[in-house]
């Protein structure tokens, strides 16, 4: 009778991870995310980094035009270790950098200061480094490689879930911009409307050619870059 019950129990299990399981894996094999970033499908929904990131590609995908997503790029930087930039969009306006942040809770940041803070609902609050400078750091990088200075050239985009609230947010620059994911579109394309022309077809083309070589990079690269972030933490 035990063994009835234990597997009635299971099969409850099964179905309900089945019914929450089943439409992300829907949208993730109609989505271009598995070409762009090579994670598989259970590396993609049970990272938090992952699937947030992937969420933030699946929106980038329903915009019109002529553009080109990439995502998980390992950027060489001056001092021979490497930057991950977790997306970028190359399109006419410019380069738009992602920083994803796939967090609850309340966020509290300015862009001035050093370090930003989550508050869960438990009241526990957890300092982390501002995302803005994080991603200040990828698009220096990214400057060199793509051999573009001029820094309206590129947009900074932090994104956070919709399952954190923006409580208070303080950014001055005009090409920086902090938002829920649910807001990214509305956002973007704004931003692209109002926004100078730089690259033609062929120039979009010719700067996705370029960046190619820093995704899906092998697992030497990415356990050195990983290595890396661990010596910086332990000093």
């Amino acid at each position: 009778m035990g063994g009835v019950r234990m597997g009635t129990i299971i099969i409850y299990f099964l179905a309900i991870y089945a019914i929450f399981t089943i439409p992300k894996y829907i949208r993730y094999q109609k989505s271009g995310y598995k070409s762009a970033s090579g994670n598989s499908f259970l590396k993609t929904i049970l990272d938090k980094g992952n699937y947030g990131e992937f969420l933030t590609f699946v929106y980038l995908e329903k915009l019109e035009g002529n553009h080109k997503i990439m995502t998980n790029l390992y950027i060489p930087k001056s001092d021979g270790t490497t930057t991950e930039i977790d997306l970028i969009m190359i399109s006419q306006t410019g380069i738009y950098v992602f920083e994803s942040k796939n967090y609850s809770g309340w966020i509290f940041g300015n862009e001035k200061d050093k370090n930003w803070t989550q508050v869960l609902q438990n009241k526990q609050r957890n300092r982390f480094f501002n995302p803005i400078w994080q991603n200040s750091g990828h698009i220096n990088a990214l400057k060199k490689v793509v051999e573009i200075e001029d820094s309206y050239f590129y947009k900074s985009y932090i994104i956070f879930s919709e399952r954190c609230e923006l409580k208070k947010i303080t950014v001055t620059s005009s090409n920086i911009k902090v938002i829920k994911r649910n807001a990214l579109i509305e956002t973007i394309k704004a931003d692209i409307a109002t926004s100078e022309k730089h690259l033609t077809a062929e120039d979009i083309e010719q700067l996705f050619l370029k960046l190619k070589k820093y995704i899906c990079v092998d697992d030497r690269v990415k356990k050195a870059h990983v290595d890396n972030i661990k010596n910086k933490l332990s000093k």
